[in-house]
């Protein structure tokens, strides 16, 4: 089968990831190629020029265009179980989703909307480097960019993160890391957001995007109907603060991977297991003979 799009050489790439249980695989095509170094001095870079007048405008605007693309696309998403939030303390959160889509950000910040939150973003360092109208988007939505970096991210990272929380923003962190086009299983996720939270002493609001297809077949790929998301939020988890940070990193994750799995159980009445299927795919009518 040739699909005009590189989507099915994706998709191999999803099925020999994850029938070899590396969560954390890359599996897209034509990602920026970068060394550490230009990594670091891109994220220097983007640091540098946050105070300038221009940059300022630029984020105005940013926001301005991120709002109005969630609307756009995802103003009539269906969001469930907000009533889970209704305890939610005051003040800044990490907020954690599955990563399947180049826009699925768009569907978490419905939630910040509906609740009246302003959300940043953390994105990966290389994403400041994506061309055109994306690398305006990235640079200007409210993003907090992630390198690698063991000094970057013992210090300026968690100052990032520090300030957004006590703006009382959510973040949002994919703790899945790389993205796994229209995926519909909740990977393992990684340490990160929950270290941080506990770092920070916020709260994690567990989420979960459920795609389903529809019978219409995308107008220009003939390989894939058209699918819908629909947000769930699984509850709200808070690190223990008579327990260290480590702890806290490990417990959080674990609690949040359960509320996940369970979310995908219930939403496609099946068990969880990473053995590859076409179905693993939303949209995907699978490769002909």
């Amino acid at each position: 089968m040739i699909i005009g799009d590189h989507r099915l050489d994706v998709i191999h790439n999803i099925e020999l990831a994850a029938n070899n249980r590396d969560f954390t695989a890359k599996t897209e095509i034509g990602d920026p190629q970068m060394s550490m170094e230009e990594r670091v001095k891109l994220v220097e870079d983007f640091w540098a020029k946050q105070d300038k007048f221009k940059t300022n405008a630029e984020g105005l605007a940013g926001n301005l265009i991120l709002q109005a693309l969630t609307q756009k696309f995802f103003g009539k998403i269906q969001v469930t179980d907000l009533d889970k939030l209704q305890h939610l303390a005051k003040g800044g959160a990490i907020v954690t989703a599955n990563h399947f889509n180049q826009v699925d950000a768009l569907a978490v910040n419905r939630l910040a909307q509906k609740t009246y939150h302003r959300m940043e973003i953390v994105i990966e360092d290389t994403n400041l480097k994506l061309p055109g109208f994306f690398s305006f988007i990235m640079n200007n939505m409210g993003s907090i960019p992630l390198v690698q970096s063991p000094n970057y991210i013992g210090r300026e990272f968690i100052h990032h993160l520090s300030h957004a929380f006590n703006k009382g923003h959510w973040v949002l962190i994919f703790p899945e890391q790389e993205m796994w086009w229209n995926y519909r299983k909740p990977r393992k996720p990684q340490r990160g957001a929950y270290y941080f939270a506990a770092k920070c002493n916020v709260a994690i609001i567990s989420t979960f995007v459920e795609i389903q297809d529809l019978p219409e077949v995308e107008n220009d790929n003939e390989h894939f109907y058209q699918t819908r998301y629909t947000l769930h939020v699984l509850g709200v988890l808070y690190p223990d603060p008579t327990k260290s940070v480590n702890f806290n990193a490990t417990d959080l994750m674990e609690k949040d991977y359960a509320l996940k799995v369970q979310a995908f159980e219930d939403c496609y009445h099946k068990k969880l297991d990473y053995d590859f299927t076409p179905w693993d795919i939303a949209g995907w009518r699978g490769e002909d003979d």
